[in-house]
């Protein structure tokens, strides 16, 4: 079998990988990069002597393979691992087998955590630590932000037996207004949300956001960048009410991705539906530029199914990606790649036009709108138009 190193493999799980890192005393898995970015500028705070880290990715260990490697490099050596499954141990079965295993043995020290505030029993009963250690560990992490992480860290340590000081997570805002990246001048156009992951602005990783932001307020357009955590939570809900109710948006910018509403909901969950808009889905790819480009499929099955066939249940209207993963330097205290959102402009640029051509439309009176319905006519029939077998597609149309 073919391996590769992971500075030259793509970020799936088709290929196998050799992350070639030696062993650490405290090993955190995840799969947002954010995770491991602000975990990482979290040891560098600690000095030499605390207890040896090392993240990863766990997009980068879906291989079997590159599961068995890294088990046999690292994950067998350490005292205390931590994995954050978002989607259960379904999400990483194998991986999560074998550390169960060895946790029941009492080879090791397991925090099997979810990737979101949601509970999961299921995990509490395969991890090995008591549910109030995994539960202050979970609250850490869904916080997010730096000075988390480093309690996350200190707190870990102290798990092993360590003298080691730390304090209880710190609460920070589900969502806001990121004013760095809104205009600071009066709207000379329409007001049009960018709505992002928190994540991204806790991990320092706001490059696309920054670009998009540029990019409309180029075009005549205000934009008015929010962070949420999820677009389910009541929060969020009510900020983005409030938002659209003092700016009328003509177009909405959405990167996040999964899906808000329900099909027997009629859509009813979704807060942007109060806008009545159209929503653009702009997708931070998961890959990177080299191998979207030079591969025949586009973007990788992961990104399609969260940020493209999901947010349609929404009605949101696919634009493009707007980013890709660029690997970063190797971290030297924790050995982890950690990869950041790098803008493509191009496609930034294009997704501007596309909001500033829907903000028009919306200011241009319905009497001078001009609107073409396309149909596809495929197969060449034409009792076919619109795919409409034995339907008069046409003149459901008018």
């Amino acid at each position: 079998m073919h391996l590769l190193t992971a500075a030259t493999a793509p970020r799936d799980d088709t290929v196998a990988i050799d992350l070639t890192q030696t062993p650490g005393e405290i090993v955190v898995l995840s799969a947002a990069d954010s995770d491991l970015a602000c975990l990482a500028a979290a040891r560098r705070r600690l000095g030499g002597d605390f207890p040896s880290v090392r993240l990863a990715n766990l997009l980068r260990l879906g291989h079997p393979l590159s599961i068995d490697l890294y088990d046999e490099a690292v994950l067998r050596h350490a005292e205390l691992v931590v994995v954050r499954l978002l989607g259960g141990l379904s999400y990483w079965p194998y991986g999560a087998e074998r550390l169960v295993e060895r946790a029941r043995a009492g080879d090791l020290r397991l925090a099997l955590l979810p990737g979101d505030a949601r509970d999961d029993p299921e995990l509490v009963e395969a991890s090995s630590l008591p549910p109030d250690a995994l539960a202050r560990l979970g609250r850490y992490a869904n916080e997010g932000g730096v000075d988390n992480a480093e309690q996350l860290l200190r707190y870990a340590a102290s798990l092993l037996g360590r003298r080691i000081a730390w304090h209880e997570p710190a609460t920070l805002p589900r969502c806001g207004i990121w004013d760095a990246a809104a205009s600071g001048e009066p709207p000379r156009g329409s007001t049009v949300p960018i709505l992002f992951y928190r994540a991204l602005l806790q991990a320092g990783d706001t490059a696309p956001i920054e670009a998009l932001a540029a990019a409309l307020r180029a075009h005549g357009l205000a934009p008015l960048p929010v962070f949420v955590t999820s677009l389910k939570e009541p929060d969020a809900g009510r900020l983005i009410g409030e938002l659209v109710d003092r700016h009328a948006p003509p177009v909405i910018l959405n990167a996040t991705g999964f899906a808000v509403g329900r099909l027997d909901a009629g859509g009813s969950d979704d807060p942007l539906r109060r806008a009545d808009c159209p929503v653009l889905q702009v997708v931070l790819a998961g890959g990177d530029r080299a191998g979207w480009a030079e591969g025949t499929r586009g973007l990788a099955p992961r990104d399609i199914a969260m940020n493209v066939a999901l947010p349609e249940i929404d009605g949101r209207i696919l634009a493009r990606a707007v980013s890709f993963k660029r690997q970063a330097e190797r971290d030297p205290l924790t050995e982890a790649d950690i990869a950041r959102h790098e803008p493509e402009p191009s496609r930034v640029a294009f997704v501007a036009e596309l909001a500033h051509a829907w903000a028009d439309l919306r200011g241009t009176p319905a009497s001078q709108r001009r609107i073409a319905l396309i149909l596809a006519n495929y197969p060449n029939r034409d009792g076919r138009i619109g795919n409409g077998v034995g339907l008069d597609t046409p003149e459901s149309a008018a």
